[in-house]
């Protein structure tokens, strides 16, 4: 795949740093070869109207040239509510695909190759749900669970901190994710059981190196609950992967993922003694980012979102997702998603960037951003630590405090015009921009519905109770919930109606 020359003939080697990928701290990769050797998983986040329609992009999208699907749920289904709830009125559909039985993952998976095929899911706090609708419908196609590939997000904490769709208290939301860590380690080998997610931290406000503390703190109490469920590190440690955004500042953002695998290497090493060295690895998926785009001049967001993404690549990244063009206006358009889709293959394939594995190892400016990055990114954590963990820190509302900080004061240099965002604050149009956007079909809602009421008449009702009241006493005796939560798919429990057995026990967190 890589080249031995330029363009022009120049020979080019392999790496020409000092600190070799592959090799501890990992600052310049985890891989010996990086895209030399494989390309990044290239995905875009894609879910709306219904199981039907998102099904179709799906596979529109593997005819384009994607290598994993990123799946998009909506509110209700992010909150534990079925599509019929009085609580999901308005919401079906809109920001995500809504799934709230068994049919819709069938619909939703129809025809993908899921042993062949990673699957990222974004969802947390009905994680355990989702994750058991997979694994479902995978062995009624019999695909091996063994076999199965991607990530569940399942990063909760970051909920508390940055955006809200949240149900359960933190401790019982806590030991969901260890569920999922513990059963995975057993049954899904393959399966990454968390992305412990910055891109919120970052989306919300924060500054990159806040981003990098808070994500690693809240990894750190991940790490710590699963120990004390008598987990070993060595083997559930390195299914974890980190979720990162990818933002404007663009050697800041190279020197912050570079950053990132030698603080995640260091952590793992010397506060939690790992010896398998898969453990130390930080593999991280980026999006680029979501607050950056511009609903004035949308076009301008195609070089913003080159920009990312190629910050993204030259930082190291394993898996990709550039933001579509319209995304300040609605969900992407066919065309925008393949135009953003085109972006990662620009980089991959035209640029001469994946030639190199760390072009930029050496740089004294990056060297120097990534050797402080990792400098006050540390000092955050020791912050952190003080008040007792990211637990702590976060019911004292240490984190959300600080990101608010940044967040105004990022928002008042654009006000001020300190900060240039091209076509909003400088070089404006005052001519209305006729832009086509996605409208939501709301035949596909209207559709969503009936299938849920025809679902519900149409199952053995006792079937229902019987897996719900197995579900109620597994909770009662603090078992791992995957597998009731999974008979209670299987007996065609709902979402929401799991989720209502779930709060009985654990309450709802205010």
């Amino acid at each position: 795949m890589a080249k031995n020359k330029t363009i022009s003939g120049v020979p080019i080697q392999s790496f020409y740093g000092k600190n070799l990928p592959g090799e501890y701290p990992y600052t310049s990769g985890i891989y010996t070869d990086m895209y030399r050797k494989k390309l990044w998983t290239m995905r875009q986040y894609s879910g709306f109207s219904s199981a039907e329609k998102s099904n179709e992009r799906y596979h529109y999208l593997l005819n384009q040239g994607v290598t994993g699907l990123s799946v998009a749920f909506d509110l209700p289904t992010q909150t534990g509510y079925d599509s019929d709830h009085e609580l999901a009125f308005g919401e079906v559909g809109k920001v995500g695909v809504p799934i709230c039985t068994i049919e819709d993952m069938r619909i939703l998976l129809k025809d993908l190759p899921l042993d062949k095929l990673s699957i990222s899911m974004t969802i947390n706090s009905t994680a355990i749900i989702l994750l058991g609708f997979l694994i479902v419908v995978a062995e009624e196609n019999n695909f091996p669970k063994e076999k199965l590939r991607g990530t569940i997000q399942n990063d909760i904490l970051k909920e508390y901190i940055a955006r809200g769709t949240y149900i359960f208290p933190p401790k019982e939301s806590m030991k969901l994710v260890t569920d999922i860590f513990e059963y995975c380690n057993k049954k899904l080998p393959l399966w990454n059981t968390i992305s412990i997610s910055g891109y919120h931290i970052r989306e919300a406000g924060s500054t990159a190196i806040e981003e990098l503390a808070f994500t690693f703190s809240n990894a750190i109490a991940y790490v710590e609950h699963a120990i004390e469920r008598g987990l070993d590190v060595n083997d559930f440690c390195s299914r974890i992967s980190f979720f990162f955004n990818g933002h404007n500042y663009f050697f800041e953002e190279i020197a912050k993922f570079r950053a990132a695998r030698k603080l995640w290497a260091k952590i793992m090493k010397n506060r939690f003694k790992a010896k398998n060295n898969k453990a130390l690895l930080c593999r991280f998926h980026v999006q680029t980012a979501g607050s950056s785009l511009q609903a004035q001049q949308i076009d301008n967001n195609i070089v913003r979102t080159t920009i990312q993404g190629l910050s993204a690549v030259l930082g190291g990244t394993q898996s990709l997702h550039t933001n579509s063009k319209d995304e300040a206006l609605s969900l992407p358009t066919e065309e925008a998603a393949k135009l953003a889709l085109r972006t990662q293959q620009v980089i991959a394939y035209e640029s001469g960037v994946t030639d190199v594995v760390d072009p930029l190892a050496g740089s004294y400016y990056i060297e120097n951003l990534t050797n402080e990055i990792e400098k006050k990114s540390l000092e955050l954590i020791k912050e952190i630590d003080e008040i007792g963990g990211a637990i702590p820190a976060i019911e004292n509302h240490f984190q959300d405090n600080k990101i608010s900080n940044s967040a105004f004061e990022y928002q008042k240099k654009i006000e001020e015009k300190k900060q240039i965002i091209v076509g909003t604050n400088k070089f404006i149009e005052t001519h209305d921009e006729k832009n086509q956007t996605l409208k939501i079909d709301q035949n596909a809602i209207d559709n969503q519905l009936k299938r849920l009421k025809d679902f519900k008449q149409n199952r053995k009702i006792k079937n229902v109770e019987n897996a719900l009241s197995n579900l109620d006493e597994n909770i009662h005796n603090n078992s791992n919930l995957l597998e009731p939560i999974i008979n209670c798919i299987k007996a065609n429990c709902t979402l929401g109606e799991i989720t209502i057995t779930m709060k009985k026990h654990f309450g709802e967190h205010i």
